[in-house]
């Protein structure tokens, strides 16, 4: 079991923290346009955190910025070192299955992405063995499995679904991933794009997902693929995929460099 030490605070010398603290949660009001992302920062934004910052100046926006990056960085390496890879993700009975399953993107409804099958190859790069490119259909002939699990979104909602596909993991090692790397990046016919660290790829709950409720998965949901990971918050887990790399170097995310936490645990 692990035991988490909590890091020794020394307020920040000379600085009220009370105004500090309102200061920067007002900072976050201004310049977030995302609601979610506000809520999410100015919850997680605290005393403790800023204390972390011993000896910075917080008297401009900028110093603030970084401030709340720093704090969010915090947030990834402790996320990290909680997570236990071997920890399941409750799951349900398809009675529990939200009908309809919300759709969330960053855009609307409207502007679903269509990928078309024919001709669609998945790109795979990075530090693996076998780059070549698969189709759908070589995706679909590799053992596939099922998972009734929670999705929670970081604007406060949650929604109970059904995913079908791939078992990540045997997915990377089917490649010949170099599973010692720390991260697996995303890039999507969206144009969105995310990365995971390898502990929660290798997670036996994260899915190459290929169908939702027994059925080929909607555009809405992500057609063609889609990874699905229970241990993640949504915007973690990315849609219409076209590529998986394999690296050392951080990559980043469209919600992370805005921002959000990286490492972005439920």
């Amino acid at each position: 079991m692990k035991v988490f030490k909590r890091p020794s605070l020394t307020p920040l010398a000379g600085v009220d923290t009370d105004a500090a603290l309102a200061e920067a949660r007002k900072l976050i009001g201004r310049r977030i346009e995302q609601p979610a992302r506000r809520a999410f920062l100015q919850r997680s934004l605290t005393l403790g955190g800023l204390s972390l910052l011993s000896g910075c100046s917080i008297s401009d926006n900028a110093t603030v910025e970084a401030a709340l990056l720093r704090i969010s960085r915090f947030n990834d390496a402790a996320q990290a070192w909680l997570f236990d890879p071997d920890k399941l993700a409750p799951t349900y009975p398809d009675s529990m299955i939200t009908r309809p399953f919300p759709f969330n993107a960053y855009y609307g409804e409207d502007e679903i992405r269509e990928v078309a099958e024919a001709g669609y190859r998945l790109e795979v790069t990075g530090l693996v063995a076998d780059k070549r490119s698969w189709t759908l259909a070589d995706l679909r002939a590799m053992p596939q499995q099922d998972q009734v699990t929670r999705h929670i979104c970081v604007e406060g909602w949650s929604a109970i679904g059904k995913w079908g596909g791939i078992p990540f993991a045997d997915f990377l090692r089917r490649i010949g991933a170099d599973t010692s790397a720390k991260y697996v990046g995303f890039k999507c016919a969206d144009d969105y794009y995310t990365s995971i660290d390898m502990p929660t790829a290798l997670h036996p709950q994260t899915l190459l997902t290929l169908t939702y409720d027994g059925q080929p998965l909607p555009p809405k949901y992500g057609f063609p693929m889609k990874l699905r990971m229970p241990t993640k918050l949504g915007y973690k887990n990315p849609k219409h995929i076209r590529a998986i790399f394999v690296t050392n170097t951080y990559p980043g995310g469209y919600w992370e460099d805005q921002g959000y936490n990286w490492f972005g645990g439920s």
